[in-house]
């Protein structure tokens, strides 16, 4: 369950407590795709979550001003579980890093990391670096959602 948001006079917008949330596809979008923006960022988010679940991604991590009060937040960036993923079926342009993502941003509206990848100037693994607000330092959370494709369909329960 995603949790409502705090808010610090340190930051921009309100962020989610820290943590990891869980939640599933339809909660993420009941909770933030609530302007056309954000309905546009969601659309990409879905149709690149499900690229990554058919290739065998057991779960993705969802960060950005997204996830924030926001009210019209520019993309979102998703840090994705590499285990167990075919990297024949992904997407390529999830392994395109040209351009600052254009390719990614282009296509999915979004910027994706896979775990095993560390942030440049911090050093950190992403899903560490994920849960830092970047201009104050603070902690926040991201949401966890876990891959919600059975057998290549969407799971209904």
């Amino acid at each position: 369950m995603i949790p409502d948001f705090i808010d610090d006079q340190n930051l921009l917008w309100p962020i989610l407590p820290p943590g990891i949330w869980d939640a599933d596809i339809e909660e993420v979008k009941t909770r933030f795709a609530l302007n056309p923006k954000r309905l546009m960022l969601f659309e990409g988010l879905y149709r690149g979550a499900k690229n990554l679940f058919q290739a065998g991604c057991l779960e993705i991590f969802l960060d950005g001003s997204y996830v924030t009060a926001k009210p019209i937040p520019s993309d979102y960036e998703v840090c994705w579980n590499a285990e167990f993923v075919d990297a024949d079926q992904i997407d390529y342009v999830f392994f395109d890093f040209s351009l600052d993502r254009y390719n990614q941003k282009k296509k999915y509206h979004g910027e994706y990391f896979p775990d095993f990848q560390t942030e440049r100037k911090s050093g950190m693994p992403f899903l560490e670096f994920f849960q830092y607000d970047k201009p104050s330092g603070s902690r926040k959370g991201i949401i966890r959602i876990k891959n919600f494709l059975k057998d290549g369909r969407q799971n209904d329960n």
